[in-house]
């Protein structure tokens, strides 16, 4: 069964690709700019599902032939997958996976290989997978998926069909939400914390939503009494970044509020929000860091420019 089938924001270019497939008029080698949050691996799995079937249809994958049985099972030896290993996806990972391709299609049909986040290929791993992309050899499809096409180096991106996506709007989530989730409340207000649709769902069920609910309403608190409030004391270091997050969003909500700011203030809390934005890139790049003191730090800024 097609896993992305429940993701309608997903379905158009889903169905551009299973047509390529029918027509055999696909490419080589195809960039999913599609981040995971949003359904890109699944995605990337679903098209791989129907390149191998051997008898795809316009819904993709047909899931009663040999090997949709062989990918079902999870055996499916024409298919190969590569995530990072830790930060990155390593040189001896694709060149590993290069030797496989160049094997003969055990089923067949098609050789496949997906490569989830491939923009955290280093430089060497990106130029031992540029040989396969030239030269892919015969009834060869490489998925790339990617959270961030614009880290890819050029020469990876340039050799790869480019799959046109466009986010879903914030309606739309709403609505899926509400279909597959029965969620009645908006809740994207913070979906740029969870990072997409896939994840904000799931954040439902194991306490994440929860979580950033409570740093809202103390973040609120502590920038109008000027100290760190409720959960914000008991900040884990694993769960800083979130925080901050959900501050700046607390931070822009405040332009849209009605209140006796001028606009010298609000100006100075724009920038206040941009500084916490650049401290959380900082942050998901750096070691340890006194995260309180940090906070602290913010909520001491904001108060001197709204006094």
């Amino acid at each position: 069964m097609r896993r992305s089938a429940h993701l309608p924001w997903l379905d158009t270019l889903f169905e551009r690709v299973t047509g390529l497939i029918l027509k055999d008029t696909l490419s080589h080698a195809l960039l999913i700019g599609v981040d995971a949050a949003q359904g890109g691996e699944w995605l990337a799995q679903d098209i791989g599902a129907a390149a191998l079937c051997l008898i795809p249809g316009p819904a993709g994958a047909c899931g009663q032939c040999k090997s949709c049985h062989l990918l079902q099972s999870g055996n499916h030896p024409d298919l190969h997958q590569v995530r990072a290993d830790g930060s990155q996806i390593k040189i001896d990972q694709i060149r590993e996976l290069c030797n496989a391709l160049t094997a003969t299609a055990q089923q067949g049909g098609r050789r496949v290989a997906i490569i989830y986040a491939c923009e955290r290929m280093n430089q060497a791993s990106a130029n031992a997978l540029l040989k396969t992309l030239e030269e892919p050899g015969k009834d060869t499809l490489l998925l790339l998926q990617t959270q961030t096409p614009a880290r890819l180096l050029p020469t990876i991106a340039s050799r790869c069909q480019k799959l046109a996506y466009v986010a879903p709007d914030r309606q739309t989530i709403c609505n899926w939400l509400m279909q597959q989730h029965q969620v009645s409340e908006d809740i994207t207000w913070v979906l740029p914390v969870a990072g997409g649709p896939l994840v904000l769902a799931d954040s439902l069920s194991n306490g994440d939503y929860a979580r950033w609910l409570q740093y809202r309403q103390d973040w609120r608190t502590s920038l109008m009494s000027g100290h760190l409030c409720g959960s914000l004391l008991d900040l884990k270091q694993e769960y800083i970044v979130e925080a901050l997050k959900v501050l700046y969003l607390v931070l822009r909500s405040r332009l849209i509020q009605p209140g006796k700011l001028d606009a010298f203030a609000l100006s100075q809390i724009v920038a206040l929000a941009d500084r916490v934005m650049r401290q959380c890139h900082h942050l998901e790049t750096m070691a340890s860091v006194n995260y309180l003191a940090l906070c602290q730090r913010f909520v001491l800024e904001y108060k001197q420019v709204t006094q």
